[in-house]
């Protein structure tokens, strides 16, 4: 078999319709747009048109708005950080969002990781983080651990 040989199979293609071709051709004369109107004309976009009823983008509520330099953060848990530690695939004397990612416990940074409070905390965890939560860093340092926070936008509770 040679690259020049090959073809689709029997049946599996077809010729594109030619339109306004001629009466004999099957889409001749308005070329499948009906006859007259709006939509019968070229250059003609009405996208969201609804036949002069109120549309639907403008029948549904608009609620809120995203602010331009907002922060997108991935998060993780004290419980999904416990049993990564658990599991011998976290180092509890360094975690750092390196390691997260490398661990499989978060899918990539983004603007950074924040560590919420949800679940146990491991013993003598030392974290870095972007962010974290004032119950997160409460629990951590309960455990005998501590987390340190590197973002701009620190909690209270770190500082």
């Amino acid at each position: 078999m040679k690259l020049n040989e090959l073809s689709p199979a029997e049946g599996s293609t077809k010729q594109r319709m030619r339109i306004g071709r001629g009466v004999g051709s099957g889409k001749g004369k308005t070329g499948g747009r009906g006859v007259k109107g709006q939509k019968a004309r070229s250059g003609v976009a009405i996208n969201g048109f609804e036949g002069g009823q109120m549309p639907i983008y403008m029948r549904l509520p608009k609620r809120g708005f995203t602010p331009r330099g907002q922060k997108t953060m991935s998060w993780v848990n004290l419980g999904r950080v416990a049993k990564a530690v658990e599991a011998g695939k976290l180092d509890p004397s360094n975690v750092t969002e390196e390691t997260l990612v490398a661990s499989g416990l978060v899918r990539n940074v983004r603007d950074g990781v924040r560590l919420l409070a949800k679940g146990a905390a491991p013993k003598n965890l030392n974290i870095t983080v972007t962010g974290a939560s004032k119950a997160a860093i409460e629990a951590v340092e309960k455990a005998g651990g501590k987390v340190t926070v590197t973002g701009a936008e620190k909690d209270t509770a770190a500082e």
